[in-house]
C-alpha cells in the first residue's frame, strides 16, 4: 500500500481493517425495494423505484385475459391454435455496481473525517449489505489520475480486492494530481456504461461536486435500464461557515473569508442548498434518488435513518 507524508494524520485515512469492520453493521438496513416504505429513498412516487429482480422463464400456460400481451408464445399459440402466454418468475439475483469517488474534493473533512474516508466506508457497508442479500456485486473507484474495476461477483474474496483497491486510492490521495481528473472521469463512465447492461443496481458515491453535463448524461442513460441511486457526501462546512474570519485556500490560491458576517453565511447557506435542490431535481427527471451523507454523524445512525423500513 502507498504510504502518506508525516504531515497529515492517520486518521485522515482509512484502512482495511477498517473498512472490514463494516461488515458487522451491514445488518442496519436492507436494499431490498419491497422492503422499502413507499417514504424511504428508494421508493415513492417520484424517486427511482428498485424493480425487484429480473426474471426467469418459469412455464407456458393458457392466455389469461389482463396477461402482457408482450409475454405471447406465438410459436405455441400457432400449434396448438389456442393463445399461450410466458410466465415468469423473480431471478434470485440482481447484479451490483458501487462506484466510489477518490479523488482531490473528495479529500476534505473540518471536524472528524474527511469526505473520502466516509465514501470508503459507505461503499464497504454497501457491499456487504449487497453480498449478504445473495446478489453478485463490484465496484469502480475513480481517482484523478486512474480508475479501477473490480467486476460483479458473488464471492467475499472479491469485495476483499475491491477494499483493498479503495484503501490503497484512499491513501494515495495525499499526493495525487488532478489535472487529468474529468478525462479519467469520462473515460471511467464509458467503461461503467460497457459492464452495465440492463436490471443492475448502480450505487455512485461522490461530493458531485466536479461532475460535466456529459458525465449526468452517462447515469441519465444508465438509469433507463438499472437502478441508480446517488450518495452524495458532504462536510458540514460545504454548507456553514465557520462564525470567524479565516483563509481559505489549495495549493494554488487563497482566499480571505469573513465568516463573522451573518449575511455572507446565509448566503453561503443559501447557495449550498440551491444547488443540491437543482441537482436533485434534475436527478428526479430520470427516477434517480440522491440521498445525502455526512462526515460527522456515525454513518450507521445515517443509514438507519435513510433505509428505515428496510432493516431486516
Amino acid at each position: 500500500m502507498s504510504g502518506q507524508p508525516n504531515k497529515y494524520p492517520e486518521d485522515v485515512f482509512t484502512s482495511l481493517e477498517e473498512l472490514l469492520r463494516m461488515e458487522h453493521l451491514a445488518h442496519v438496513f436492507s436494499l431490498s425495494g419491497k422492503k422499502h416504505k413507499v417514504n424511504t429513498v428508494l421508493g415513492g412516487k417520484h424517486a427511482s423505484k428498485l424493480r425487484g429482480r429480473g426474471l426467469d422463464f418459469d412455464e407456458i400456460r393458457n392466455y389469461v385475459k389482463g396477461d402482457d400481451i408482450r409475454n405471447i408464445d406465438w410459436k405455441v399459440t400457432a400449434r396448438t391454435q389456442v393463445t399461450h402466454t410466458r410466465v415468469f418468475t423473480e431471478e434470485k439475483e440482481k447484479p451490483a455496481l458501487i462506484v466510489v469517488d477518490q479523488s482531490k474534493s473528495m479529500f476534505f473533512g473540518s471536524q472528524k473525517r474527511t469526505k473520502s474516508v466516509v465514501a470508503a466506508e459507505l461503499a464497504a457497508l454497501m457491499a456487504f449489505r449487497i453480498l449478504k442479500e445473495g446478489d453478485r456485486v463490484g465496484g469502480v473507484i475513480f481517482a484523478d489520475e486512474a480508475s479501477d474495476i473490480i467486476f460483479p461477483k458473488r464471492d467475499r474474496k472479491n469485495i476483499l480486492r475491491f477494499l483493498e483497491k479503495l484503501v490503497d486510492r484512499n491513501r494515495a490521495l495525499a499526493s495525487t494530481d488532478a489535472s487529468s481528473y474529468q478525462e479519467v472521469l469520462k473515460d471511467t463512465s464509458q467503461k461503467i456504461r460497457n459492464i452495465v447492461t440492463h436490471d443492475f443496481l448502480v450505487i455512485v458515491i461522490s461530493d458531485f461536486i466536479r461532475y460535466s453535463p456529459e458525465v449526468m448524461k452517462y447515469l441519465a442513460q444508465i438509469a433507463q435500464h438499472n437502478d441508480v441511486v446517488l450518495a452524495k457526501v458532504f462536510d458540514p462546512m460545504e454548507r456553514e461557515l465557520l462564525p470567524s474570519k479565516f483563509v481559505a485556500g489549495n495549493e494554488h490560491l487563497q482566499l480571505n473569508v469573513d465568516g463573522s458576517s451573518s449575511n455572507l453565511r446565509k448566503d453561503f447557506q443559501e447557495g449550498y442548498d440551491a444547488d443540491l435542490l437543482a441537482f436533485q431535481s434534475q436527478m428526479k427527471k430520470h427516477r434517480i434518488p440522491v440521498f445525502n451523507v455526512n462526515t460527522v454523524a456515525p454513518l450507521e445512525e445515517q443509514l438507519k435513518e435513510i433505509f428505515k423500513g428496510g432493516k431486516r
